[in-house]
């Protein structure tokens, strides 16, 4: 058979978690005769999730790719994560998709796998056909038909009905329903609908190409039915997706086989004794096994000496040539990633890739054994590259290895890859706060004299310095009044670095001292004994006795917040941002929803992430960034000096 852009179908498989995702790609292999039986995710047999964490945990954690050949149709078919902490994985799946299946469970209904799901669709304007799974459970589909109606969108059309046995797909069978839907294709186009008004009905061929034009334009969404679990609707499923869902081509007129190669990745994992496997999609053009590409991302040359078609994680079909519209994978590439551009031209431009959410939940990561902290952060570093949603470095501020995503779930995860994968010993800690110190009123004058003398040559340090606060965020200024002499000025510069190593220890809860003027204004030397040594201790020593003399306080970061939830969470999570000290900015109300907008200091925020879904049923959702710096409250300020104080004395 040979294959031709109009004969592939690109389907991404997403949802909430539990939906059958899966175990529909499961069922659609069997189906088609690619696996001998059917593989149940819940006997932990399929090829789909076959990663250890995934059998543990029986729910897909990454993406993965599979294809069938069905009535001369290639089908590629993406399957996603229904948890949101890997949404990074949902949002690539449909972002390279040509159509998404949201899969949702008859049984459980709609959940917020389904809306994120419809959100980024509608976002990349993606075709969307829905599947009800589960009709085995549940025969009856209608109240969910009118909740998805209600809640998704008015443009659904039940095609499939439950029928004794399986499943009926209307258009093709006498059946009540089926005007209906030809009023809904005809609807969706002025031509086809001055047409029905005239006769009062539709041609075969009208009907056919305005469903697929309507699906195209988003201006109808079909909704089909069956059970992956029992097969019923697979085969019909299979039917439809060739007849009536768009392939690259109905989507994008560029992609041809016959122009200059063009391809983008979108999706990097790594598999034991493989190492890592790179998933593209070629979008013009055509790439021959062996062939040479050059990454215009990267600005590296590849050979494409290992290409497939993969069969979920761990199986691949070796491809002689990958044609415009079609997916496959690279192995042993040493310079790409995910979302780079590929060509034979360099002087071609790299494509977009799509916008991911900024981390939500954040922890300190943790060598277990000292002296491995390296290691450890080169695993985490390396297992980055598998999601764009994760974050990693080392914070100064607070000198911990901070590991950020949407989701402890996904950084627990991430810790398990490291430790299997890499053999790295390590551990996640609730992450230090980078709170600050400050002085609230001016000292006058304080005095710093360093002297000792031990036969010989001794060491003197002599000076006097102002203290006063700036306003927030002006950091440190420093001011040198020295006349006549009084302090040499090759010392000068010693001073001011005594006393910025001192603002950086800390004084009285061991965090940075900020927003501070000093005056340095007079002192002595010794011709013989003075040194740079000398000063910078006395200007530590004057720094510390003129901060607590200054009203110290701790300054705590404060986040500016912005919460989105429906309408009717916005009492309680208004509540609940007062209950973490947070101030309410204020709300605005877009479609059916709440943005709340607040600034909430960071320490109250930690598990915000995980209580947001709790109160929400996991339908709100947050962004948060550094906003500013404010006094914390007494009782906050003396438990960081009473716990600096205690490990003062542990350390002595």
């Amino acid at each position: 058979m040979k294959l031709t852009p109009d004969k592939i179908r690109n389907i991404c498989f997403t949802g909430a978690r539990g939906s059958g995702k899966t175990q529909l790609a499961e069922a659609i292999l069997f189906a088609c005769g690619i696996t001998s039986r059917l593989n149940l995710v819940d006997k932990g047999n399929s090829i789909f999730d076959s990663t250890q964490e995934e059998i543990d945990k029986k729910m897909t954690l990454t993406l993965s790719c599979g294809h069938i050949i069905w009535k001369d149709t290639k089908i590629n078919i993406i399957d996603t994560p229904g948890e949101v902490d890997f949404l990074g994985d949902i949002i690539s799946g449909i972002y390279f998709s040509d159509a998404v299946c949201i899969i949702i469970s008859n049984d459980e209904g709609i959940s917020v796998g389904t809306y994120k799901a419809w959100e980024y669709a509608q976002k990349f304007n993606k075709p969307v056909f829905i599947f009800i799974n589960k009709i085995d459970k549940k025969k009856e589909i209608d109240e969910l038909v009118s909740k998805i109606k209600e809640e998704i969108s008015i443009n659904v059309a039940p095609c499939f009905i439950p029928s004794d046995g399986g499943v009926k797909d209307i258009l093709k069978e006498d059946d009540p329903q089926k005007e209906s839907l030809i009023e809904v294709i005809a609807s969706s186009d002025d031509e086809l609908t001055e047409k029905y008004l005239e006769s009062g009905t539709l041609s075969e061929d009208e009907i056919q190409t305005g469903f697929k034009k309507g699906i195209i334009s988003g201006k109808i969404i079909p909704i089909l039915c069956g059970s992956a679990i029992d097969g019923k609707g697979v085969k019909e499923f299979l039917d439809f997706v060739v007849e009536k869902i768009p392939s690259p081509k109905d989507i994008n007129s560029e992609v041809d086989e016959n122009g200059s190669f063009l391809a983008q990745s979108f999706k990097i994992m790594f598999e034991p004794h493989m190492g890592e496997i790179l998933y593209f999609k070629v979008l013009r053009g055509k790439l021959n096994h062996g062939e040479d590409v050059y990454n215009v991302t990267s600005g590296v040359s590849e050979r494409m000496g290992q290409i497939y078609f993969p069969v979920g994680k761990k199986q691949r079909v070796e491809a002689k040539e990958v044609i415009a519209g079609d997916i496959a994978c690279a192995l042993k590439l040493k310079g790409s990633s995910s979302f780079d551009t590929f060509s034979k031209n360099k002087e071609e431009k790299p494509l977009p890739k799509p916008e991911f959410p900024a981390p939500t939940a954040w922890m300190a990561v943790y060598a277990k054994e000292k002296g491995e902290e390296e290691k450890v952060a080169n695993s985490i570093s390396t297992l980055l590259r598998e999601d764009p949603t994760l974050r990693f470095g080392y914070n100064p501020e607070i000198k911990e290895m901070i590991l950020e995503g949407l989701g402890n779930t996904q950084l627990e995860i991430m810790v398990r890859r490291a430790k299997e994968r890499f053999q790295a010993r390590l551990e996640l800690r609730k992450p230090r706060i980078p709170y600050k110190e400050t002085i609230r009123s001016t000292v006058e004058k304080v005095e710093g004299k360093y002297k000792r003398q031990t036969g010989g040559r001794g060491q003197y340090g002599h000076v006097w310095i102002k203290l006063e606060p700036l306003p927030r965020g002006q950091g440190f200024e420093f001011v040198n009044k020295i006349v006549g002499g009084r302090i040499p000025s090759n010392y000068i510069p010693a001073v001011e670095k005594g006393l910025r190593s001192a603002m950086d220890e800390g004084v009285i809860a061991g965090y940075p001292v900020v927003d501070l003027r000093i005056t340095l204004f007079d002192g002595s030397y010794h011709e013989v004994d003075s040194s740079n040594i000398a000063f910078e201790i006395a200007a530590r020593m004057a720094l510390k006795k003129g901060v607590e003399m200054g009203s110290p306080w701790v300054l705590e970061p404060i986040m500016e917040v912005e919460v989105i939830v429906p309408e009717e969470f916005t009492g309680s999570i208004v509540g609940d941002l007062n209950g973490r000290r947070g101030r309410v900015l204020g709300m605005e109300r877009v479609g059916k929803k709440q943005i709340i907008k607040a600034h909430v200091p960071q320490k109250e925020l930690f598990t915000y992430s995980q209580d947001l879904r709790s109160m929400t049923r996991g339908l709100g959702e947050f962004k948060m960034k550094f906003s500013h710096y404010e006094e914390a409250p007494g009782n906050i300020t003396q438990e960081l000096i009473d716990e600096f104080k205690r490990k003062k004395e542990e350390n002595k």
